[in-house]
């Protein structure tokens, strides 16, 4: 009978040495050039003080898809920590992902690291634990960590978002604070590409008031970026290395598709069939900002609709996609949901599946509406929804509806066109005045490509903007929402 092979464990030496090479700041006092030369976040302003303030008892768990600056906003963090004072070796980070660290729990790795730089002190630490999906019962060790070692401050990253939400809340109430990071905006582009010059502050006149709006000083040239945002902007990474921009497709696939349908997802959901999973993403990315129902899905993959239903599930929990509820004419939910308009949570994932998009394709249209929509994706509280009806022959849609919390009537109304015919001739736009007119709602909003300008039909104020311009507004507007400035 053959023996067992017994897995020896990894030698303590050898632990250190990774934890000395992932903490550099302990000698040089610096993060590294390869975080140092990216830009921060704008979102870092809001979450820089959760980290800062160690004499809460609450764990920051940062949340987010592959590749858009979890890792990166850590090092940053800990920049600024290093540069308000506090100890270089007080601080320490953790990839757990790393194999090195198969089998050890948080407060193994909290003592290592202690062990690594001969500390006895157990107050007044920061630890940073990145990618900790990779670690069973993640939620169990951190409630562990924050009960045991007060007087610190533990920060886990992880990329599978709506599973660690789940958890999070589960385990770790009033223990610990989700801070979700969103893909890169369209606001946060402009800022790290220093065009901030080239955007001037307007007004809109909404509803009866005057709203903070934005305008291009040279549209034709926000533009060219606004298609390169579409294709490559979603990750900054791609902003600002030469090598990756020389083909981003093949970074963005390999780093951030592969690894989530082919290892996250069937690691942390058991799913057998990666490369069904993998067909039916694609199928998804291409045609995003479309409506599927489940049985329309089920026929195309050949697929079972429950099986549909999870991967549909597995995809929303990766913050690879989202669904958005449908609501008729009368702006009223149905009993069954059987329809939802599918949209990418990224537009970028479109190039790294399929090839880059010019501007004059047909299907650019949906990559902007799917831009547009990834602006609101992380907007507080919001839930946005999609309009469409059939009566008799007649059938209408609107693409983006607000819903009042309060007395679940439309506040508001979204029309997104990548085109300028419907300036020049706002009756096309039937679906959205009838939806207006039903609703009492006495204006809308209409995107376009370059075309700025109001008209009124049967009562209702159509405003046009620029497709750009209003992603824009939008980014930039919940990030001042979310740092309570308005």
């Amino acid at each position: 009978m053959a023996k067992k092979t017994k897995l020896l464990p990894i030698p303590k030496e050898q632990i250190k040495e990774r934890l000395r090479q992932e903490n550099p700041w302990w000698i040089s006092g610096i993060i590294g050039e390869e975080f140092e030369i990216l830009p921060p976040r704008h979102y870092i302003e809001l979450f820089y003080p959760l980290v800062a303030e160690i004499d809460i008892k609450r764990a920051v768990v940062l949340m987010g898809p592959r590749r858009i600056g979890k890792t990166v906003m850590m090092h940053h963090t800990i920049q600024r920590l290093l540069n308000e004072g506090i100890n270089r070796q007080k601080i320490a980070f953790i990839s757990i992902d790393n194999p090195i660290y198969l089998r050890l729990g948080l407060e193994e790795l909290f003592s290592a690291v202690r062990e690594t730089i001969n500390s006895a002190d157990t107050k007044g630490w920061f630890v940073f634990f990145d990618e900790i999906q990779y670690l069973n019962g993640w939620e169990l060790h951190l409630k562990s960590l924050v009960d045991s070692y007060p007087g610190n401050k533990f920060v886990v990253s992880g990329s599978a978002a709506a599973a660690l939400q789940l958890k999070s809340t589960e385990s770790g109430a009033g223990r610990f604070t989700d801070f979700m990071l969103p893909p890169l905006t369209f606001h946060e582009y402009i800022s790290m590409k220093n065009l901030e010059h080239m955007i001037r502050p307007a007004k809109l006149q909404w509803e009866g008031n005057l709203q903070d709006f934005y305008s291009a000083i040279d549209i034709n040239r926000i533009n060219e970026h606004f298609v390169n945002y579409i294709n490559f902007g979603g990750y900054p990474e791609i902003l600002f290395s030469e090598k990756i921009r020389e083909n981003p497709s093949r970074y963005i696939k390999s780093d951030i598709v592969d690894k989530v349908l082919l290892r996250d997802l069937p690691s942390l959901y058991g799913i057998r069939d990666v490369q069904e999973l993998n067909a039916f993403f694609s199928h998804l990315a291409y045609y995003s900002g479309n409506e599927f129902s489940l049985d329309s899905l089920s026929q195309n993959s050949g697929a079972d609709k429950n099986l549909i239903k999870k991967y549909v599930g597995y995809l929303e929990s990766a913050y690879l996609i989202k669904s958005i509820n449908r609501i008729d004419d009368s702006a009223k939910r149905f009993s069954r949901v059987t329809f939802h308009k599918i949209y990418l949570t990224n537009p970028s994932l479109r190039t790294a599946l399929f090839a880059p998009i010019s501007a004059t394709d047909d299907r650019f249209g949906h990559l902007v509406e799917t831009a547009v929509f990834a602006q609101w994706l992380h907007r507080d509280r919001f839930t946005p929804y999609y309009a469409r009806w059939t009566n008799g022959k007649f059938q209408g849609e609107v693409d983006m509806v607000g819903i009042s919390d309060k007395n679940l009537k439309p506040v508001w109304a979204l029309e997104i066109k990548w085109s300028n015919r419907p300036f020049s001739n706002p009756r096309e736009l039937k679906n959205l005045l009838h939806f207006c007119v039903k609703n009492n709602l006495s204006s809308a909003l209409v995107t376009t490509i370059d075309k700025e300008g109001m008209a009124e039909l049967d009562g209702v104020k159509l405003h046009f903007v620029n497709s750009a311009m209003y992603a824009y507004t939008v980014g930039l507007n919940t990030l001042d929402k979310k740092r309570g400035r308005q």
